[in-house]
């Protein structure tokens, strides 16, 4: 498969922060969240920004996972503003292509939403770290003029990916709604088409929701969806265009997306039943439930809690143990340390969750080997 690389390269002229404001492509309206330099709800305040000695300039190329990437696209401009000498180039190319890339080391650093297999991590030489530095739902964003809340239960929104519910007034969409006047029109479904975290994340809660689903489309990060109306689109941002260009569309995006383009979002059925609606609140809910092992990979699959919100997942940047280069081992932690304490000021406005105290700590403690000319530390 080949994947459009949409190269985000770090200067002034990304204060705008769209994902493909520099560079030769076309500029877009909108598609991903605007970043905002202020501090978000919820984050300490007066975070100071520990800085190396650099001694010149740094350069750290990375790429993968689209979910995360106006937030790290906000915190590598924020970045070079307090440490001029270090300058990010993030590709957000999907989670498949940046596993793929840090595995065959061309770049400096990856990004996922889902963490590496042990598999994987046997293919990388260098060793790696799976770093979760933000977290975030998964959202099913819809198009239905005059419907501005909508319920669906676990079974009918799997039914509806699976294509045997295709249109909006269905019974099992009455249902879940009987007290708004659902339309006679078509269901358009909306799905990645690059290999993607968000893919994986989505099919492995439906897999656990469903037998059908996991007996005819299964988990990954690209999956053979059903024939019928189906539109295939790269990237969150490309997922989210599509929905707003398509009148009776829904589609899988990362809630920050959907947010900060408004486009509505179904509360959706959890485990326990009960439909919740996505936002910073219920996430964290589901986290809350969520207990990460020694090498903080894991996966949330339909999270047990009354409140919690059933598609929520950490998304780990991928980072090797050892750096050839000295200066380059202490820029990856300064930015690392950016990520760890000023950049968690600027998840809530985008959409994101900040991560708890004691996570961030044990993240700390695991990036600290990295070097030892510099230590991150937690505020």
């Amino acid at each position: 498969m080949v994947f459009r690389k949409k190269s985000i390269v770090l200067s002034l002229c990304l204060i705008t922060l769209s994902l493909s404001a520099c560079g030769g492509g076309t500029p877009t309206t909108s598609t991903s969240p605007a970043a905002s330099p202020g501090a978000s709800p919820g984050a300490s305040a007066g975070v100071t920004v520990n800085k190396p000695d650099l001694q010149g300039n740094a350069q750290l190329t990375g790429a993968g996972a689209t979910f995360p990437a106006p937030l790290y696209q906000n915190w590598f401009v924020l970045l070079n503003n307090e440490i001029p000498d270090l300058q990010v180039n993030y590709q957000a190319v999907g989670s498949g292509a940046g596993v793929q890339q840090f595995t065959t080391g061309t770049v400096d650093f990856g990004a996922s939403d889902v963490a590496m297999t042990d598999k994987q991590i046997k293919a990388v030489p260098r060793g790696v770290l799976m770093l979760p530095m933000t977290a975030g739902s998964i959202v099913l964003a819809y198009n239905l003029p005059g419907v501005e809340k909508l319920n669906l239960s676990q079974e009918t929104y799997a039914n509806i990916f699976l294509g045997k519910i295709t249109k909006w007034n269905d019974p099992a969409i009455v249902k879940d709604n009987p007290n708004i006047k659902l339309p006679d029109m078509p269901i358009v479904v909306v799905h990645r088409s690059d290999g993607s975290g968000t893919t994986e994340v989505f099919t492995s809660n439906l897999s656990a929701m469903s037998a059908d689903w996991k007996s005819t489309i299964g988990t990954g990060k690209t999956v053979q969806w059903p024939k019928g109306k189906f539109i295939g689109s790269k990237g969150n941002d490309g997922v989210t265009a599509s929905i707003k260009q398509n009148e009776g569309s829904i589609g899988y995006v990362e809630y920050g997306f959907a947010k900060n383009n408004k486009v509505s979002m179904a509360a959706l059925a959890n485990k326990a039943g009960k439909f919740i609606t996505p936002n910073e609140e219920s996430a964290s809910a589901s986290l809350a439930n969520v207990e990460l092992p020694e090498n903080l990979r894991a996966f949330i699959v339909n999270p047990d809690g009354e409140n919690s919100y059933p598609f929520v997942t950490y998304s780990w940047l991928l980072i090797y143990k050892k750096y050839d280069d000295p200066k380059k081992a202490i820029a990856v932690k300064a930015m690392i340390d950016f990520g760890l304490n000023k950049g968690q000021e600027q998840s809530a406005a985008l959409g994101y969750i900040p991560i708890p105290k004691k996570v961030r700590e044990r993240v700390a403690e695991a990036a600290n080997v990295i070097s030892k000319d510099f230590t991150i530390k937690v505020q």
